[in-house]
């Protein structure tokens, strides 16, 4: 891999539910190619699947009740805010309920299957732009004992999740015993930094990748620690 390059799709129209996703980016991603990783922000994806509840504009808590709705496990309280763990083994802030980039009165939940998402977007351009790439559908995460959050994955398709390195040699000849990479995070969080939180940018090229990692029939579970191997929960 001799460098990456970072593409930030500019044009998309306001999704609203209903919408093909696929369609409406193949209509503003003039050059997609053979071997580029597409990523998409959740938000699109919950708003074109529908994932949209309407909350009382007139309350700031009013999306409370849906974070509660959205848990199988609260983790940790403080305040108003909530660490629990989604129906996806995601472990974030209020379940992933969100109300920015969305109409006021309205909150986005997660998308229901991420990894289909992301393999409805990738079969679907295929079909109709006859070009092979993998898709990413990135979300924003807080990180334990860190400030600041950054995009992740939370679906992928066409791309491994994890690059598995053990047995391999570092650089000098030594066995790795434990590392895996998370490359579809990588991927997430390296379109972030041309598509930003406050604009209007939802989907990126990420370009020049190994294509050693694509591959169909991984998904992003596999980035999710079992409990029984998590120190901290």
């Amino acid at each position: 891999m001799s460098g990456l390059e970072i593409i930030p799709i500019d044009g998309l129209p306001q999704v609203v539910p209903g919408d093909d996703l696929a369609d409406l980016i193949g209509a503003v991603a003039h050059d997609l190619r053979d071997g580029d990783c597409l990523v998409v922000t959740q938000k699109v994806v919950s708003k074109a699947e529908g994932r949209l509840v309407d909350i009382d504009p007139s309350d700031p808590l009013g999306h409370k009740p849906l974070v509660e709705q959205e848990s199988v496990r609260v983790l940790r309280r403080r305040g108003q805010l909530v660490i629990s763990e989604t129906i996806h083994g995601f472990v974030c802030a209020n379940a992933g309920v969100d109300v920015s980039n969305v109409e006021p009165g309205q909150a986005a939940l997660l998308p229901v299957d991420s990894d289909r998402s992301a393999r409805g977007i990738r079969d679907r351009l295929k079909a109709r732009r006859g070009v092979d790439v993998a898709v990413v559908v990135s979300d924003t995460f807080g990180r334990p004992w860190r400030r600041g959050v950054t995009d992740v994955a939370i679906g992928c398709a066409g791309i491994g999740a994890i690059a598995d390195l053990r047995g391999t040699r570092d650089a000098l000849g030594r066995e790795l015993q434990v590392t895996e990479v998370a490359i579809v995070d990588e991927i997430a969080s390296a379109a972030d930094l041309v598509m930003g939180k406050s604009t209007n940018t939802a989907v990126a090229i990420v370009r020049g990748l190994d294509r050693n990692w694509f591959r169909r029939g991984n998904v992003v579970e596999e980035i999710v620690r079992d409990p029984a191997d998590d120190l901290f929960r």
